[in-house]
């Protein structure tokens, strides 16, 4: 029996958060039970619950504050159901979401899951666009919109389903506050669980409405790659380095003193450029988005790949200890 508990870790995001209920309560199949665990929000999240405590089963819990993977921990260990379902407070769920889960796991055993992230018609431009970049095979996103454009897919906590006994085997989420979901899934493959991707359970996912906290999101995923790295080097791949070559290659063609550099440097860009727009344009069929998605898409890949230059650096020739470098990364005991 494939019974479904999801779990929701929340720091304030009221909005966003009776957005998703509503589409929870939309759902075709109505068998499945809700676990809504504020993360110490300085707002008063209960009322929201309470507008949907008669029409969906649902479960609401407050703790102090310690980041999402340890209240999706918090929240696993009260789920009664089978099959723990991640997503984040701001997402938006299609109304035959659980439905399909169903469906997927029944045709398709697995021990965890996950789904692509797409955009909503109602997002503004900028959110168009950064979910463009972070959904596209010619950036570091292609792996969140297509389940061929990798052999082993990572579920990541914002659509990712897990089954609760692997979840409880494994430790559920560690102690890193980024990169905990690449995390968990290299967990359970190294725990010999299988992991696979459901194309029709994608969710429509809110994401940041500027281009400088897009920035800085993804200049935090850049730097937890290393740390990934040394904790699963048996997964590395010499494509995480990519945005840094990319990054590295921008400033070498603006400071290097030779001509014919300077032209070959500057032909690729504009290749990538002309690819990227064009690329956009025919998915969402919008110039004004497509124009966008070549700055989100440059946002990126320099954010990540200075990220993960960084990162690499100081764990790598200097020798520091991921906890020391990037403390914020990290839980504190």
């Amino acid at each position: 029996m494939n019974s479904i508990s999801i779990i929701i870790a929340i720091y304030n995001r009221k909005d966003e958060l009776f957005e998703l209920l509503n589409s929870l309560l939309a759902q075709t199949d109505k068998d499945f039970e809700i676990i809504v665990v504020d993360d110490g929000s300085k707002i008063a999240l209960l009322p929201t619950i309470e507008l949907f405590s008669e029409t969906l089963n649902i479960q609401f819990f407050r703790k102090p504050n310690s980041g999402p993977g340890l209240s999706r921990n918090y929240g696993a260990k009260r789920a009664k159901n089978d099959w723990l379902v991640f997503v984040d407070s701001d997402v938006i769920v299609e109304e035959d979401y659980i439905e399909n889960i169903k469906k997927n796991l029944s045709e398709n055993p697995c021990d965890a899951f996950g789904g692509a992230d797409k955009a909503h018609k109602g997002f503004n431009l900028i959110q168009k666009a950064i979910s463009y970049s972070m959904t596209s095979v010619f950036t570091t996103g292609g792996i969140r919109g297509n389940a061929k454009s990798v052999t082993k897919f990572q579920p990541r906590s914002f659509n990712m389903g897990v089954k609760k006994s692997a979840f409880l085997e494994v430790g559920g989420f560690s102690d890193l506050r980024i990169g905990e979901d690449p995390d968990l899934s290299m967990t359970l493959w190294e725990h010999n669980f299988s992991t696979r991707f459901f194309e029709n359970i994608g969710v429509y996912h809110k994401r940041r409405t500027d281009f400088g906290k897009f920035s800085k999101q993804v200049y935090q995923f850049g730097v937890a790659r290393p740390i990934l790295n040394q904790r699963h080097p048996e997964f590395t791949k010499l494509t995480f380095a990519f945005p840094s070559l990319f990054l590295l290659g921008y400033f070498l063609g603006i400071f290097n003193y030779f001509m014919w550099l300077n032209g070959l440097l500057l032909g690729l860009y504009g290749l990538y450029t002309f690819v990227i727009f064009f690329h956009a344009l025919w998915k969402t069929r919008n110039v004004s988005i497509a124009s966008l998605a070549v700055i989100s898409s440059y946002i990126q890949l320099f954010s990540y790949g200075f990220g993960f230059l960084k990162s690499w650096f100081l764990l790598n020739v200097f020798r520091q200890k991921p906890e020391e470098a990037f403390p914020s990364h990290f839980y504190k005991n």
